[in-house]
């Protein structure tokens, strides 16, 4: 962290002609070298915990925000202070964050500001921070890795930070709050589409690049390094894929499907907001994580053609209809795509071999189970007692959070807090 070079930096600008707000990477002065990054990130690996406290700064980041407090607990005890001064490493994080903050605000101008009372430079993996991750939000805390903070501030530009930030103002649980997150990155830089695509492909082939899967295997098939100067590669093959030159026109083809795509993404906002709930238990029973974004592109977006005779498309129907009920996923604890699953079947049992045809029907189904006949979103339920089971486990799991003794008390507050917002059975 001694050679903290910022490699893009989020800014907006009004997109006049649509009062779209965009955001829009400047590329940096000096871009970090592979092998710079790997040394550094080699020094700032997540070591063995031990016990030890360390610096503090406590700020208000905006006006109207409260405090924040910014530590490195163990700062001496994993020897941090013998290439660092603590007060420096904490106004470079101060710094990010009102920055982050600052960009959200100006994304999501009706949000109340995140709730960050705590951020946390951690050095040790556990449960709340597990290795791979690059960084958590817990409740009301963002916890990092420092190799963290290196690889979003010279490669990523931050986006780690704002993607964190945003997690701070969801209001539950689930896997449509990963999806609202990445649609903010992938208005940064069309590259975290493509690291993120579970999320993001299907609509982007159905509804605009429909020889998008034919890209994705273009930009995964370039070599990642295994190993510089003779030493194993610390950095991780998604952030070689990032670095590594693509290919420009495509890369502007995906930008503009982006932009095209800010509707869907601001439905996809109002949905997990205002439906949590219904939201975090569809995201968990049919495990198709992009589901969110592609009920809402159905609501928004025109249908793409579809020239499939109507015994064919009922069959089909069928068949999504038969996984989108299945429970298997809440009640047995499977992780099972049903959406994948679904488009598997009609594949092989109505051997329809063209995956822009399967799409094509399952944007239709998507239609035809959520969208009211006045263009409202019905966010349906296949079982209202499976449904109220998925709430009162969520309920325990973050009762027994809150109970964890390795949570800071700032966490087990954000968490009672959470726990108290939640019905207890009922849906509204």
């Amino acid at each position: 962290m001694r050679k903290e070079v910022c490699n893009a930096v989020l800014v907006f600008f009004v997109f006049l002609t649509s009062l779209t707000f965009i955001i829009a990477p400047l590329q940096a002065k000096e871009p970090v070298g592979l092998g710079e990054l790997n040394r550094l990130i080699q020094l700032h690996l997540p070591k063995k915990f031990q016990e030890g406290v360390g610096p503090s700064k406590k700020i208000k980041l905006l006006p109207e925000s409260e405090e924040t407090v910014f530590t490195i607990p163990g700062f001496e005890t994993y020897g941090c202070g013998e290439c660092h001064q603590a007060e420096q490493l904490l106004d470079r994080s101060i710094d990010r964050m009102r920055k982050s903050l600052g960009l959200l605000a100006s994304i999501f101008p009706d949000l109340p500001p995140p709730p960050l009372k705590q951020f946390i430079i951690q050095s040790w993996a556990d449960e709340w921070l597990r290795p791979g991750q690059f960084a958590h939000t817990t409740f009301d805390t963002i916890r990092i890795f420092p190799a963290a903070i290196l690889v979003d501030s010279q490669v990523y530009g931050n986006a780690t930070h704002l993607h964190e930030s945003l997690h701070l103002t969801q209001p539950f649980l689930g896997i449509a709050n990963e999806l609202e997150a990445y649609g903010l990155n992938i208005r940064s830089d069309p590259k975290f589409l493509f690291l993120n695509f579970p999320y993001f492909a299907d609509t982007l082939t159905a509804f605009f690049i429909t020889d998008f899967p034919d890209i994705l295997n273009r930009f995964f098939a370039r070599e990642v390094k295994e190993a510089v100067l003779g030493e194993d590669l610390n950095v991780p093959r998604e952030v070689q894929w990032f670095l590594m030159p693509f290919e420009v026109d495509t890369l502007n083809r995906v930008a503009t499907a982006i932009e095209k795509l800010e509707p869907v993404l601001k439905e996809v906002s109002r949905l997990n907001r205002e439906y949590p709930l219904e939201s975090a238990y569809l995201g968990e029973q049919t495990r198709a994580v992009s589901l969110l974004l592609d009920i809402a592109a159905v609501k928004i977006l025109p249908l793409p053609p579809l020239d499939l005779d109507s015994s064919a498309l009922d069959e089909a129907f069928s068949i999504l209809e038969r996984q989108f009920n299945k429970l298997d996923n809440t009640r047995l604890g499977y992780r099972i795509d049903r959406k994948r699953e679904a488009l598997m079947t009609m594949s092989y049992h109505l051997r329809l071999k063209d995956s822009v045809t399967r799409l094509g029907i399952y944007f239709r189904f998507l239609k035809k189970r959520f969208i009211g006949v006045g263009g409202e979103v019905k966010l349906v339920v296949p079982d209202e007692k499976d449904f109220k089971l998925f709430v009162e486990e969520k309920r325990r799991d973050i009762a027994k959070m809150a109970g964890s003794p390795k949570l800071t008390p700032v966490e087990k507050e954000g968490a009672l807090r959470m726990l108290e917002s939640i019905p207890a059975t009922r849906r509204d």
